[in-house]
């Protein structure tokens, strides 16, 4: 299945927005709250990856690529200034589970294992003759 290359600038555009404005300091206000550079740099390259691998036909290597980029979000979400680290963690997440599912779509579909015999059924005995006594014949002791 392909990969629909036209949605995935949108979607890299939604992580690196934050990463870019944050490594900027979002203006020339002095009271802005700025990501470290060298994090905002980090993020952004793994996010490059990810856009790349999912251009290129790999989706499930930009789905790990994005598993990895989400790992360091997670680990590094203190260095984030508070006002960033939502919007930030949200759009990683996004990026993660799209090309987890982008993968997902590109994997062949597996056969359905062959089916097992249906289980042999064991009633009551009805119909089988088992345990049966006759009445009314050749049995004896009959008056």
């Amino acid at each position: 299945m392909q990969v629909c290359r036209t949605r995935w600038p949108a979607v890299w555009l939604s992580v690196c927005s934050p990463l870019l404005l944050a490594g900027c300091g979002a203006g020339h206000r002095a009271a802005a709250p700025k990501l470290p550079q060298a994090l905002a740099q980090s993020l952004a390259a793994a996010s490059d990856r990810v856009a790349a691998q999912l251009a290129a036909g790999d989706a499930c290597g930009a789905a790990a690529t994005a598993g990895g980029l989400q790992q360091r979000t997670i680990a590094s979400i203190g260095r984030v200034p508070s006002a960033f680290q939502e919007p930030l963690q949200s759009a990683v997440n996004d990026l993660a589970a799209r090309a987890s599912a982008a993968c997902m779509a590109a994997r062949p579909a597996q056969p359905p294992p062959p089916a097992a015999p249906p289980p042999k059924q064991h009633g009551k005995g009805h119909d089988k003759g088992h345990g049966k006594k006759k009445h009314g014949g050749d049995e004896g002791g009959g008056d």
